[in-house]
């Protein structure tokens, strides 16, 4: 069971792939002025006025759902990291055992689609039979125990992570387990797109029990809806996901029994393999482990193998057959996500690569493409930025001297990291070869990863460990570790470049910075204290001022209808909006330190930095995409659509106004008070 990681990132960050066409600055990166519509007002549509002609020519390739300037410098990446793996090959240099060599066999593995097409459905074959086998829910629970990674959860699961009530220690949580459809609101919805995907999910599982040797699977695929429904309901909603005080319920392990009768808890965790039991255990969702608990009891056998089947199978479609591949993803990119044909397979192998043993390719991608004065560069750019939030903190009307000084505390108390771990993850037991197979090699990354997280209960976390790999364009913060993360990949040209000037920089990774920093301060952020502990440290009248602001800005966003009759969800996307807002205003006083500190420019292209500090940020969120990933996008993902995250926060910024003279009848105006103040 994968407990979803608890790190805020920018996730669907579009970076602008910038150059000056002024002659006298066409040495320095700029703003892409080509790109620019000018016939459009920036007072009424600044999105438009700075992305107009190319949204005008951009075209959606056909294997991406989406495209902006994120997704083009993610291609570019991954162009750099294949080539820096196939020359890693080439050399001959990385023994067998190397993690290097380890990464390489992973990556060639799934390229071997001989092997796999000629294997078919045969390497997962064996767990099936397993799960058939059984003929009641313990012997279902004791396989599901000792089988974590060949054989999926479809009921809960258990994983360690840090104690929000004292972060240096690992404890064991208890979580859900996973569903077919990406949010229980596919199950429980009745508008029209809502029943559409219903019915096609249906007839996609039904499609896919085919290979697993299963008869009358339409009627199959429509029990596993019912069911899948069942485990849906009881869950959490997508926003009271993101307050963790909600997934704070301790128990001793004695006490399992009162959330969960049914289920032999110490013979579960021995089976797992733990040598001995913890104390303390958080059950996330103490609700769904009790209905859980009834529904095992009251639902046939039969029924519960029928879905730990299908899940199985489901988690595993990509590493088998294309045709297997292929079918899955004609219902996963496809139908729900619009795409038109499938990546290539290199790339499809890099993400595998990437998201399982990715450090040990990430060593080699910041040995050629992140120069130590980069890592110098962005250290400063961070420092910068958070003076310049400091500064608003004390600044602030509304909040009272003593949540200031924590607030202030918890800043001086950030950890950053910027470009790659000091030490990278040693991958040595790692049993993955070039002699097995795609599913072999993942089920082995599978159970190493199972048994690195299970022994982590009850020891002290380790801090210096990264959620992300070096090679990866995104960044993040950790509200239990206090740390705000910026993996190599994210600060590097044209997306940030010593080259350009200032304004250009600190409108677009400044800005991600100020984002970052602005999630220790966002409405799931500050509920945590500087040490990274799930601890109140705000007034109740601060508190109350805080909660105010932000319900405004929710009810503003969730006034935007994206598509007809489709808006965007203010409140689940509260923290990445305050994120926005808080980023550009602590990026914008950090050009405005950086500018007093080694002087003004002028105009470069005809604008002033601060206009293009917003001209850049506007760039960075450039954006098109298909309809159904849009509406996917809305249900399940925490981001606002790029679109709208390029100019909303900014109808909230006072020098936005000053910079390109806004005033009452302009589209984008909004009265001062009006205007949402947080940070």
């Amino acid at each position: 069971m994968k407990i979803k990681h608890l790190a805020l990132s920018v996730a669907t960050l579009g970076l602008a792939a910038s150059c000056s066409t002024n002659e006298t600055q066409k040495d320095a990166p700029g703003i892409d002025v080509e790109y620019m519509d000018t016939s459009v007002r920036p007072q009424d549509d600044f999105y438009t006025y700075v992305n107009g002609k190319w949204n005008e020519t951009a075209k959606i390739p056909d294997d991406r759902t989406s495209w902006g300037g994120f997704q083009i410098l993610r291609k570019q990446t991954d162009a750099d990291v294949l080539s820096i793996l196939e020359k890693a090959e080439a050399s001959g240099k990385y023994d067998k055992n190397t993690d290097q060599a380890k990464a390489i066999a992973v990556f060639n593995s799934i390229l071997d689609t001989k092997a796999r097409d000629e294997k078919g459905i045969k390497p997962i074959m064996p767990y099936i039979n397993k799960i058939e086998a059984v003929t009641s829910i313990s012997a279902l629970q004791e396989l599901l125990a000792t089988n974590p990674s060949a054989i999926s959860a479809p009921f809960f699961g258990l994983s360690a992570y840090s104690d929000p009530n004292d972060s240096n220690i690992n404890v064991a949580y208890i979580g859900v387990g996973g569903l077919g459809l990406p949010d229980r609101d596919y199950y429980l919805k009745e508008d029209e797109d809502s029943k559409k995907i219903r019915e096609q999910y249906v007839a996609h599982v039904s499609r896919m029990l085919n290979y697993i040797g299963e008869t009358d699977t339409e009627a199959k695929a429509e029990r596993i809806l019912e069911l899948e429904t069942q485990l849906a309901e009881p869950r959490l909603d997508k926003v009271a996901r993101r307050d963790f005080r909600n997934y704070n319920n301790r128990y001793h392990v004695n006490d399992l029994n009162t959330v969960a009768e049914n289920i032999n808890w110490k013979n579960f965790m021995s089976d797992l393999g733990m040598e001995s039991l913890p104390d303390t255990v958080l059950v996330m969702e103490p609700k769904y482990m009790s209905q859980l608990d009834q529904m095992l009891v009251s639902t046939p056998i039969e029924d519960l193998k029928l879905l730990t089947k299908w899940a199985t199978f489901n988690d595993a479609t990509g590493q088998l057959s294309t045709e297997i591949e292929r079918a899955n993803w004609e219902f996963y990119s496809k139908t729900l996500s619009g795409a038109k044909a499938q990546r290539p397979i290199k790339e499809r192998a890099l993400s595998v690569v990437n998201n399982t043993i990715g450090e040990a390719v990430g060593q080699l991608y910041v040995d050629e493409k992140f120069p130590p004065e980069a890592k110098e560069k962005a250290e400063a750019m961070v420092t910068n930025v958070i003076s310049a939030f400091k500064n608003r903190i004390n600044n602030l009307e509304w909040m009272t001297d003593s949540t200031k000084a924590k607030a202030i505390e918890k800043l001086n108390k950030f950890t950053v990291k910027i470009g790659y771990p000091d030490e990278f993850k040693d991958y040595s037991d790692l049993k993955v070869g070039k002699n097995k197979s795609y599913y072999e090699n993942m089920l082995a990354v599978s159970e190493w990863n199972f048994k690195d997280n299970l022994s982590k209960i009850g020891k002290p976390v380790d801090k210096t460990e990264w959620g992300m790999s070096p090679q990866t364009v995104n960044a993040y913060f950790n509200p239990l570790y206090n740390e705000i993360v910026f993996p190599a990949a994210i600060l590097q040209p044209p997306f940030y470049d010593y080259k350009a000037d200032a304004a250009v920089n600190y409108g677009g990774i400044g800005a991600v910075i100020g984002h970052e920093i602005s999630h220790a301060f966002d409405d799931s952020g500050a509920r945590f204290d500087a040490d990274g502990n799930l601890k109140n440290w705000w007034t109740d009248e601060d508190l109350e001022q805080f909660t105010a602001r932000g319900e405004k800005l929710a009810a503003l966003y969730s006034s935007i209808e994206v598509l007809d009759s489709v808006y965007i969800n203010g409140k689940f996307t509260l923290g990445e909006n305050i994120g926005d807002l808080g980023g550009v205003l602590g990026a914008y006083d950090g050009l405005q330190m950086h500018l007093k500190e080694n002087g003004n420019p002028g105009k470069i292209e005809g604008f002033t930095p601060e206009q293009r500090f917003f001209l850049s940020w506007a760039t960075v969120w450039r954006t098109k995409m298909r309809d159904e990933a849009l509406k996917t996008k809305i249900k399940t993902d925490p981001h606002s659509p790029g679109q709208y995250r390029a100019y909303v926060p900014l109808q909230n910024v006072d020098a936005f106004y000053e910079a390109f003279d806004l005033k009452e009848g302009d589209e984008l105006y909004l009265k001062p008070e009006d205007r949402v103040r947080i940070w």
